[in-house]
């Protein structure tokens, strides 16, 4: 078929021309500091699973050239980012300290140990890892992997650990697995509790479902994109606890920081003795980050992200020489360290204060999103540029965090679901030919925003309106074609891609929920993932209590279905029970990840329910199975 995307207008084109005299473009230290220490490329072609599934593409951006002038349908500072990000293979940061680039979304880090490696942070998928360690291995000495070290709990920086560690020698105690406290715990409750909408948001962060070219995805800002490989999970055997916690590892001497409630709520930063190297994880890179990723998240708070980043500045600097970053590339000396960790502490207490100072002024979140901008010191450096997060929507996480969704006036405490109040707004502004008629115009005079705020209303009252559709399409289009940020890209593109091919419905399902997820969850936290599954509505009036017993974890909990919710006792039976359910781990787990079925686990006898299984077949029976592609951009 033929391509439906549009050319850049003259308004766009004039916009993004602008940039070039907004920002120091004559500044090359990031191309200078990405490139050094280079020492092989790449493999040519993609990462591809055993059975010749696609997993990763680095090589998805090369139609950046270096130095190249970015078309006018990119943002020229996230064209010169994604040139960046593009750059990969692996790097030699300091002695004993190398980096895979660009396997991933995230890097991939190794420290030689004196006997063994250290490995930092995975990546998502155990192939992009182990296309990682070979590449590792074909420039240095195969050694053994004597620790694994997660940053933090996102999925970018554990995903892909069985890439790079047999769990046999981490239960025998040959391999580490250093984690800050509470990094399980916040690894699995993202993944698996909002996973399954947390997945279909982030197609329209990361852009997954566009083309790589000048008119879809330029990257992701971090990197060029994310892997869909197989996502792992190994359970830490050590944790960081406390401020100053040293550890040495295979003769190298590290003291931890845990970071809390900064980019994830479970985060640390380190710093190694003999190396004089530092990192600040992911909380100092090159770009603005999110205090809230719009594909879904805990809010950060952005105060406590600068405050670790102050403490970073006092513990460590004096003594550091390079830092490296879980993305993008490292910077060396300390009048770069300090400027990186300085730029970003500031920055983000600078969202957070701006913030609360303007809300007790008593304006909303659209208002302050509008109005708080960063001192020029701040937003003209490149790392502080708004390639994944923006101080928009930055701004409008900080005023939820403190002061929640609602922005205090009563007239939006209930407002109308979006297909009501589309047909009301509609029918009040003359109907839906007088609405695009009108729209049109305000789409010639470049008021692309309010194009797509007030198309987005007929849409929604008629899913069908093909010409709305389009229209809405092609003002999302030029917004994206115009936004520096490679989020707010992504998410405005995909969205006038789905105006206009429909949602898809893809013969997959990707989900973060992945069966080792599922495994590292432990059982309270599988009967509350059952719980959310539970359709309350269709389970009102039933009543029914099961005592579960697991046989291989011994493990006993009651579950009571009552008011149309699901609450479990743990480590307690009750006398009173409808049935008596007893499985394994292994089995429940199977279940819960629908690789098995109820009824099924029962016939083959894996799962046994006395007297009478008819009690735990209803409560399955009214469970929901959640699909990933529902619609977002339509009713």
């Amino acid at each position: 078929m033929d391509d439906p995307r549009k050319d850049a207008t003259a308004i766009t084109r004039d916009r993004n021309a602008a940039v070039i005299d907004q920002l120091p473009f004559e500044d090359k230290r990031d191309f200078e500091e990405a490139t050094r220490g280079f020492i092989a490329p790449l493999a040519d072609g993609p990462v591809l699973k055993e059975d010749g599934d696609w997993v990763f593409d680095p090589h998805r951006l090369n139609f950046i050239e270096k130095g190249s002038e970015a078309p006018a349908t990119v943002n020229p500072s996230l064209w010169r980012q994604g040139s960046l990000v593009a750059k990969g293979g692996l790097f030699k940061v300091v002695d004993r300290l190398y980096q895979v680039r660009n396997l991933d979304v995230s890097n991939l880090t190794i420290i030689e140990g004196d006997t063994g490696l250290i490995v930092v942070d995975p990546l998502i998928s155990s192939e992009t890892a182990k296309a990682a360690m070979d590449l590792y291995f074909a420039h240095r000495p195969k050694k053994p992997v004597v620790a694994v070290i997660h940053s933090h709990s996102h999925v970018d920086h554990y995903g892909g650990v069985r890439g790079v560690v047999d769990e046999a020698d981490v239960l025998a105690g040959r391999t580490r697995i250093i984690a800050p406290e509470g990094f399980l715990e916040s690894a699995v409750s993202e993944n698996v509790m909002a996973g399954n909408v947390m997945t279909r948001r982030a197609m329209f962060q990361f852009g997954g479902l566009l083309a790589a070219d000048p008119k879809g995805t330029v990257g992701v800002g971090l990197g060029t994109g994310v892997s869909l490989g197989t996502v792992t999970l190994i359970a830490p055997t050590d944790h960081i606890t406390e401020a100053r916690q040293r550890m040495v590892i295979d003769g190298l001497t590290f003291e931890f920081m845990p970071t809390p409630d900064t980019e994830a709520p479970a985060e640390m930063h380190w710093y190694i003795e003999e190396l004089k190297a530092v990192t600040a994880a992911e909380n100092c890179t090159h770009t603005l980050h999110n205090t809230y990723a719009i594909r879904g998240a805990q809010i950060r708070d952005p105060q406590a992200w600068s405050h670790y980043l102050n403490e970073t500045i006092d513990r460590w600097s004096a003594d550091s020489e390079v830092m490296y970053g879980m993305h993008h590339w490292p910077v060396w000396g300390q009048d770069r360290i300090v400027e990186m960790l300085s730029k970003g502490r500031d920055a983000y207490r600078y969202i957070s204060d701006e913030t609360l100072r303007l809300a007790n002024h008593g304006h909303v979140p659209e208002e302050i999103g509008e109005m708080v901008a960063l001192p020029e010191s701040l937003a003209t450096p490149w790392a502080l540029r708004e390639y994944y997060g923006t101080i928009n929507h930055n701004v409008k996480a900080t005023y939820a965090k403190y002061l929640g969704a609602y922005d205090g006036n009563p007239a939006h405490l209930h407002g109308l679901p979006p297909v009501e109040a589309g047909s009301k707004y509609v029918e009040f502004m003359g109907g839906p030919d007088e609405v695009i008629r009108k729209a049109r115009e305000s789409f010639e005079a470049g008021e692309y925003r309010w194009v797509a705020e007030v198309m987005n209303h007929v849409v929604f009252a008629d899913p069908k309106n093909h010409e709305a559709r389009e229209l809405t399409a092609d003002a999302l289009e030029q917004m994206g074609y115009q936004t520096e940020s490679s989020t707010w890209r992504n998410a405005f593109l995909n969205g006038a891609q789905e105006l206009r091919l429909g949602t898809m419905t893809l013969p997959f399902e990707v989900g973060t929920g992945s069966p080792d997820t599922i495994r590292a969850l432990t059982l309270p936290m599988i009967i509350n993932y059952l719980g959310i599954r539970l359709n309350g509505p269709k389970a009102a009036g039933r009543e029914i209590t099961l005592n579960l017993t697991v046989t291989d974890t011994r493990e006993e909990a009651v579950l009571r279905l009552a008011n149309g919710s699901l609450s479990h006792s743990y480590e307690r039976r009750s006398d009173n029970a409808d049935a008596e359910v007893t499985t394994t781990r292994e089995v429940l787990n199977r279940i819960v990840a629908n690789e098995l079925t109820i009824e099924d686990s029962i016939e083959s006898g894996e799962v046994t329910v006395e007297p009478d299984p008819a009690p735990l077949i209803e409560i399955f029976s009214l469970m929901d199975r959640f699909s990933m592609w529902f619609p977002v951009i339509e009713p």
